[in-house]
């Protein structure tokens, strides 16, 4: 399992793809839990965006540092990845 970290301007709903799960954490921020590899993920928001919109995907390998995301996203990521940088 491999946790993304995706941002796009584009508004985002009920998105169905690859993964297990694709949770909004701040405005055009998503976390996506997936056992798939990055260009699926990546590829598979693409094709759900609308025109040409700006989209950035990238793998999270630890446990990041963050504050003012919705709420439950620190317990997350803490369940799904671990400080050191190794996927849970």
């Amino acid at each position: 399992m491999t946790v993304y970290l995706a941002w796009t301007a584009a508004q985002l709903d009920d998105l169905d793809g690859p993964w297990q799960e694709a949770r909004p954490i701040a405005p055009g921020l998503l976390l996506i839990e997936s056992t798939e590899t990055l260009s699926v993920v990546y590829h598979a928001l693409k094709w759900s965006l609308p025109g040409d919109e700006a989209l950035i995907v990238t793998p999270v390998d630890r446990t990041p540092k963050s504050r003012g995301m919705a709420p439950g996203t620190t317990t997350w990521l803490r369940e799904r990845t671990s400080p050191g940088g190794s996927v849970s």
